[in-house]
């Protein structure tokens, strides 16, 4: 069995991070190996919660996994708290990281166009470095903009679908020249010529093609869906997949999972009904 090392918070409310993760990676036959990089009581778009920052923690995993022999398949980053923790994460990459290893940045930040709290500048320059490590990186939108440093709101004001896929797409090869990986954008909200209509997709852009997927939108917005978005194509690349294919398999799964956590009107920080669509990653 393949194994990847997940290198995230575990927050014990909100569905998101490593409590996604892990069961993701493990129906889709991967063994994931956690490391925490915080504990939260709850994700932070909950109105209180408390965190304990495993900064000073990590180096230990390294030590113990080194005496262990341990090795991966795959490493799977997601939510840091700071510089230092990526510090840490390219020590884990000294140790760990192999020609054989599949890389998967998920560089967490923020998402609609705000920043998350433990956002800072020196967070931002430290993850620009860090990506341009990975074979495949896989930021919303509103990290592309963090990332390439287009104008979040400037591409709110566009009214042709086209143009706003446009403008995307040059930052995700911005992104890819700088990577040199693949770039998979999740969470566009292009605008629609038709009232009261809205969508949502994906966007794939490597060195020889770019792929845009677009479905229909409900409006809502749910903690950890790009951490299962992520989750899902760590696994498919450990399984052998396509990355297009893996990622219309993350997309229906999360419809799926969106779909019925909208009729159960559940509040969007306490993230989605994914367990019982586990079974369409089989």
């Amino acid at each position: 069995m393949k194994k990847v090392a997940v290198i995230q918070d575990m927050s014990s409310f909100g569905k998101c991070s490593l409590t996604a993760a892990i069961p993701v990676l493990s129906v889709m036959g991967v063994q994931a190996v956690p490391l925490p990089t915080a504990i939260f009581t709850a994700q932070t778009g909950y109105p209180s919660f408390y965190c304990e920052d495993l900064t000073s923690k990590m180096d230990y995993f390294v030590e113990e996994w080194s005496k262990l022999g341990a090795s991966f398949d795959g490493i799977h980053t997601g939510f840091v708290t700071g510089k230092e923790q990526i510090d840490n994460i390219f020590t884990f990459l000294h140790t760990f990281y192999s020609n054989e290893t599949r890389l998967l940045v998920d560089p967490v930040m923020g998402d609609m166009g705000e920043m998350y709290k433990t956002y800072s500048g020196a967070l931002l320059d430290r993850m620009k470095e860090l990506v341009k490590s990975a074979d495949i990186i896989t930021p919303n939108v509103t990290e592309c903009c963090l990332l390439t440093g287009l104008s979040y709101d400037k591409l709110q004001t566009y009214r042709n679908e086209s143009d706003y896929i446009h403008a995307l797409e040059e930052a995700g090869q911005q992104l890819q020249q700088t990577t040199k990986g693949t770039v998979i954008i999740t969470g566009l909200n292009p605008p629609s010529v038709v009232p009261n209509k809205r969508h949502v997709g994906n966007m794939y852009v490597d060195a020889n093609r770019s792929f845009t997927s677009i479905r229909d939108y409900n409006g809502e917005s749910y903690s950890g869906t790009g951490d299962l978005f992520a989750a899902v194509i760590m696994g498919g690349m450990m399984r052998g997949q396509d990355l297009v294919e893996s990622m219309k398999l993350a997309e229906t799964f999360l419809a799926a999972a969106i779909e019925s956590t909208s009729k159960e009107q559940i509040p969007r920080e306490a993230g989605v009904n994914f367990e019982q669509f586990l079974r369409m990653l089989l």
